[in-house]
């Protein structure tokens, strides 16, 4: 990318896109209302879009419907060159598909790319890359679930799980570059702990908000508090907006 190493897309809920110097990345996408005539602009991604694209891959952290669109699959169509990374528990047919099936703590190279893939405190996996230069994580569902709702107990649970996957991932000892994790203010008051403790311990030099669906406020929100707690964010305020790394 020119002046950049990378350009980040924000397409909705937990979807990115990033474009990196060599490879166009997809994390997790899902659109629940797709526009008929809008494009990457609104967040929206087709296959006609993806025609002159090189180097794409197509990642999926777990089966939950706003995380994995069957929609991906029909980009192929288009582009058959099109790489899919997808969790285990995605059940679909792949055999028409450059596909590769993966589990928590499985590694694969893909070209270039190399992908690591963590577990979850929820469904699926979480993804490591290292691609073109750069270190990008994506959480998928990777948080520490608090929920007031819930007793001690399973509040205690939640708090264990997490730091035990997190325990993992800071065992590798890698800089990331790019993190992009849940802010979800389902949770209240706890809405961005997970996002906390992860910038504490991996000090990735961007952490990029998702999981907030149309709540764009959330991430005006953890951007102010995160002023305070030395994480570098960014507010996000429409899907298709642009950030520059």
């Amino acid at each position: 990318m020119n002046m950049h190493n990378a350009k980040i897309t924000h397409l909705f809920h937990s979807g990115y896109a990033v474009e990196t110097a060599e490879h166009f990345l997809i994390f997790d996408y899902y659109q629940p209302i797709p526009g008929k005539n809008d494009g990457i602009t609104k967040g929206i991604i087709t296959g006609d879009y993806l025609k002159t694209k090189k180097n794409i891959l197509v990642f999926a952290s777990h089966n939950h419907g706003d995380h994995f669109d069957p929609i991906i699959l029909d980009w192929a169509k288009d582009n058959p060159a099109i790489t899919y990374i997808l969790s285990s528990d995605i059940l679909v047919n792949t055999k028409q598909l450059n596909c590769h099936v993966m589990s928590a703590y499985e590694e694969i190279n893909v070209g270039q790319v190399t992908i690591k893939a963590f577990g979850s405190t929820d469904q699926g996996i979480s993804f490591l890359l290292q691609v073109d230069g750069l270190s990008i994580f994506h959480a998928g569902d990777l948080n520490w679930w608090h929920w007031s709702g819930e007793s001690l107990k399973e509040q205690a649970s939640a708090k264990l799980n997490f730091e035990a996957e997190m325990e993992k991932i800071i065992a590798q000892a890698i800089k990331i570059d790019i993190a992009f994790f849940p802010i979800d203010r389902r949770m209240e008051e706890f809405y961005s702990i997970g996002a906390e403790y992860f910038a504490d311990k991996i000090k990735p030099k961007l952490l990029v908000p998702m999981h907030f669906g149309t709540d764009f406020a959330a991430t005006q929100a953890f951007a102010k508090k995160a002023k305070n707690l030395l994480i570098n964010t960014v507010e996000i305020s429409h899907n298709g907006q642009e950030i520059f790394f």
